[in-house]
């Protein structure tokens, strides 16, 4: 059995960028990205300072979060143990790169697909050594072979003091450095000063560490950028299937109540609503692929592991659950609405939560790792169903609007609590510089005003004052709207706080 990895010696880097050269020279690979690149830092106080360099790329892990996440089997392990990637399979749909705690991947813009260093396979094949380490003039770069301890380079991991990234992932990283400078390893040890870097301009790409960071010991001079790769569409689609999951919900409880005869209020609006959300819900996740024109992958190559193929078919069972009740809902059948109840109500949890499992797959954002997202998820479904319910009592008559409006205070308020944890629990320190960057950085003024202004505070006095005052239906349905509107602000922050961590 072999299984390839790399020892990259810090100590003989001179930081020419051979390597680098070499990989695009190889793989095509456009401007704007790279396989691997050379990462510097300087340590210590003038005139005392030290420069530092350490090549980045994949790290081929044991346990590759990127395989397990992607929906179509399009990254996959060869039988050497490289994390190669296939073209061909390849969706877009970015979760790889969340998953990945390296920053080892990105979108070709050539091809629209997930690309990576593959440890020049096709050069492993024909007995040849990858193109970076032909190129590097001092041997920095050494190919080992981990199953084989009479391999030099394995030899030398084995007695020398190596390290590697991130290991707090439990990825089981096969690229090894020694010599190497801590700080260079984690990112959140170092900064990028206010003068820049050298040979680059720094961008809105070049994430740091938040102001209040504790522990920065060295300054970056010289790294790549990577994209944010998950913005609005992603943020939205969380809301929409709240709202499809929350109507049914509240649409269930009804019939459990005994008001599966309110044809309308509960057989027929409901999944018409439900319908619309999540077919909004479908166009979201089909355009933010890269490749959407291959979604029917999801299907027809489908990992069953990814969440994001579970969560496919969680949205597919419910839409179907939709539509028999809606069906029974025309032709008035109270009692095909108390059997669709159950599976009605489970499903819309279902879809309510799911993504919390998705997330949890994307190793490399430790805030979306957090268990109380599974709960925050379902609370907000329930937000969204008391809202879509309370804005349409302005044009029907439900049959228990006051349970409406208790149903989008419970939601509310449970809301709170749990977002409130939150931000107060502690977590690693990707998780306190996510928090820092959500509520203090630069998604403050939106989580504040808006997440928590608008979703919580707003909804949260009108509905109770209106529950104490009796107002009716227009107070209780403008709280429903500015929940609604509140809640996409706070999942848009936490999704791009998420990933608003730099990773290398």
């Amino acid at each position: 059995m072999t299984r390839l990895g790399f020892l990259l010696d810090s100590d003989s880097c001179i930081g020419c960028h051979a390597c680098t050269v070499a990989c695009k020279s190889e793989h095509d690979v456009p401007l704007g990205v790279n396989r691997t690149w050379v990462k510097y830092i300087e340590t210590g106080e003038f005139p005392n300072v030290s420069r530092h360099f350490s090549v980045m790329r994949c790290n081929h892990c044991d346990d590759a979060p990127c395989i397990t996440i992607c929906p179509t089997n399009a990254l996959f392990r060869a039988d050497n143990g490289v994390v190669d990637f296939d073209d061909g399979n390849c969706i877009g749909c970015k979760g790889c790169m969340n998953a990945c705690p390296y920053d080892a991947i990105y979108i070709n813009p050539a091809t629209n697909t997930a690309n990576k260093c593959n440890f020049c396979n096709h050069r492993i094949d024909q007995g040849l050594e990858p193109s970076c380490v032909v190129v590097c003039p001092t041997h920095a770069i050494k190919v080992a072979d981990l199953d084989d301890p009479d391999d030099a380079a394995t030899r030398i991991i084995a007695r020398s003091d190596t390290a590697v990234r991130a290991p707090q992932q439990n990825t089981l990283p096969k690229v090894y450095y020694r010599g190497v400078d801590q700080a260079s390893l984690d990112p959140l040890r170092t900064a990028i000063a206010g003068d820049g870097m050298i040979w680059a301009d720094t961008t809105d790409r070049h994430p740091t560490v938040a102001p209040d960071s504790h522990g920065v010991v060295a300054r970056t001079t010289y790294t790549t950028a990577h994209e944010m790769t998950w913005k609005a569409k992603v943020s939205s689609y969380l809301v929409t299937k709240a709202v499809a999951a929350g109507v049914m919900a509240v649409a269930a409880l009804m019939v459990l109540l005994g008001h599966g005869g309110a044809q309308a209020a509960v057989g027929v609006v409901p999944p018409v609503v439900a319908g619309v959300f999540l077919a909004v819900t479908g166009i979201l996740l089909v355009a933010d692929l890269r490749q959407p024109r291959r979604f029917l992958y999801l299907i027809t190559r489908a990992n069953p592991r990814s969440w994001l193929v579970k969560g496919a078919a969680v949205l597919g069972a419910f839409a179907a659950v939709c539509a028999a009740w809606f069906v029974a809902g025309v032709v008035g059948s109270s009692g095909a609405l108390a059997v669709l109840a159950a599976p009605a109500a489970v499903l819309a949890a279902a879809t309510a939560g799911y993504t919390a499992f998705l997330f949890g797959q994307c190793e490399g954002r430790d805030l979306w790792q957090t268990p109380l997202l599974l709960p925050t998820l379902l609370a907000q479904a329930s937000t969204a169903g008391g809202a879509a319910y309370a804005v349409a009592g302005l044009a029907m008559d439900g049959p228990d609007p006051v349970a409406v409006q208790w149903v989008l205070l419970a939601g509310v308020l449970g809301t709170a609590v749990l977002v409130v944890s939150e931000i107060m629990s502690r977590g690693t320190a990707h998780v306190e510089v996510a928090v820092a960057v959500m509520t203090r950085g630069r998604y403050a003024r939106r989580f504040w005003a808006g997440g928590v202004g608008l979703g919580l505070v707003v909804p949260a006095v009108v509905v109770g004052a209106g529950l104490a005052a009796d107002w009716g239906a227009g107070p209780a349905a403008v709280a429903g709207i500015s929940a609604v509107v509140g809640m996409w602000f706070y999942e848009d922050c936490f999704v791009r706080a998420g990933q608003s961590v730099p990773l290398s």
